[in-house]
């Protein structure tokens, strides 16, 4: 099986759900005033805060220190109750902030049926190229950690499967409902009564829409490709017999439908610091096309040619963009959510904003399947505050 349950460890019933889910770890990773009100929020409370690194700290010297409370935190909470188990699959109902309702099914994905290379013959697929240079800081956490949490998406083709599954399990208790912090909507979840035959109707289902991509990677690309290193890296010492079931080969993930009526695909854009409209024109001159998309600096905009197909101009503007940071080492890129942030974090330090073209979703397979990864950073799916939260972790040893 692809997708499979597990026991997840969930927070037990006195401790504050809304302290203990946050954000993922890659999100507003310019904006330290976010994970500082954040932080001051969750106080000294159980919460995932104490389980995650956000990217924001990476160049902050106290990587070291950082860890090691990570991982005294998982021992911690694995050993004085604050987590409990809770075996198969969960339903999902998470309300985002404009209302619309995202639905997803918590569950195991089989990692040895993943690949983030970008061609391969797997089931699942990354959808944008791995930075390998991203990858050091989170196998570090990983290899050390007793549990994982996730922030992955799985994007899948099968309607209203799911949703159909989630108006089933709304007739009994639901085993988490509240309020997410710092204006993320609302969460809610319900244990599977019957998580295999539910399972089977989804390997079923998926392998009907499309048997060569079952399922591609929408967010969290980097956290999967770091289980699926560690999990390579583990199994040398293992037999047969012990990889079946080691916990490090299942990783958590949310299974959500790509056609879900919340899923919106919004552009990730650049900000390249240390730049100035010269860096606007580098990049103008090594795309074109028929389309454009802006650029701004220091209050003007500028307009970049580009092809029509989105896929196309991302990569063209990545490869641009890569040119010229190779070329001007004192240069610096950052990827960023949403119109307002760009502008505010370009404006704030005399920066370059570049406004990214959106990739369409209902291209997303075909291109998988036809070329491969995009670009890193191609697409974001919904609003920064939208993103997956926190909440379930599992036993990786």
């Amino acid at each position: 099986m692809i997708i499979n349950k597990a026991e997840f460890l969930v927070p037990s019933e006195n401790v504050d759900k809304a302290r203990w889910a946050v954000i993922a770890c890659d999100q507003f990773t310019s904006q330290r005033e976010y994970w500082s009100e954040l932080t001051d929020f969750v106080g000294g409370a159980p919460s995932t805060l104490s389980l995650i690194y956000p990217e924001v700290y990476l160049k902050d010297g106290d990587k070291k220190e950082r860890i090691s409370s990570i991982r005294n935190a998982m021992k911690e909470y694995a050993a004085d109750g604050t987590l409990i188990p809770v075996q198969g699959v969960i339903l999902v109902d998470r309300m985002i902030s404009d209302g619309r309702h995202r639905i997803g099914l918590v569950a195991a994905l089989d990692l040895e049926e993943y690949e983030f290379t970008p061609v391969n013959d797997a089931h699942v697929k990354a959808t944008e190229r791995t930075v390998e240079e991203r990858l050091p800081a989170r196998i570090e956490v990983r290899e050390g950690a007793t549990l994982e949490c996730s922030h992955v998406m799985l994007l899948t083709q099968i309607g209203d499967f799911i949703e159909k599954e989630l108006e089933k399990a709304k007739a009994q208790k639901p085993l988490y409902d509240f309020d997410l912090n710092m204006k993320g909507g609302r969460l809610t979840g319900y244990l599977v009564e019957d998580p295999d035959a539910l399972l089977e109707k989804l390997e079923e289902l998926t392998a009907k829409a499309n048997d060569k991509v079952r399922y591609a990677v929408g967010d969290g690309n980097h956290s999967l490709a770091t289980a699926k290193r560690c999990w390579e890296s583990v199994k040398k010492d293992l037999t047969e017999e012990e990889r079946k079931t080691h916990p490090a080969r299942y990783a958590t993930v949310e299974v959500v439908d790509i056609f879900d009526k919340s899923l919106d695909f919004e552009p990730i854009h650049r900000v390249i610091f240390n730049a100035d409209e010269k860096a606007i024109e580098y990049i103008a001159d090594r795309c074109g096309g028929e389309s454009s998309i802006k650029a701004v600096y220091d209050g003007k905009e500028y307009v970049i040619p580009v092809k029509e197909n989105s896929s196309d101009a991302i990569a063209d503007l990545q490869n641009a963009m890569d040119e010229y940071l190779r070329e001007h080492k004192e240069s610096g890129i950052d990827y960023v959510h949403g119109d307002g942030y760009t502008a505010k974090i370009a404006k704030d330090n005399g920066a370059v904003a570049i406004f990214m073209p959106t990739v369409e979703k209902q291209t997303l397979f075909d291109y998988v399947a036809r070329r491969g990864v995009l670009p890193r950073k191609s697409f974001s799916m919904g609003n920064a505050e939208d993103k997956r939260y926190y909440y379930e972790t599992k036993k990786i040893k």
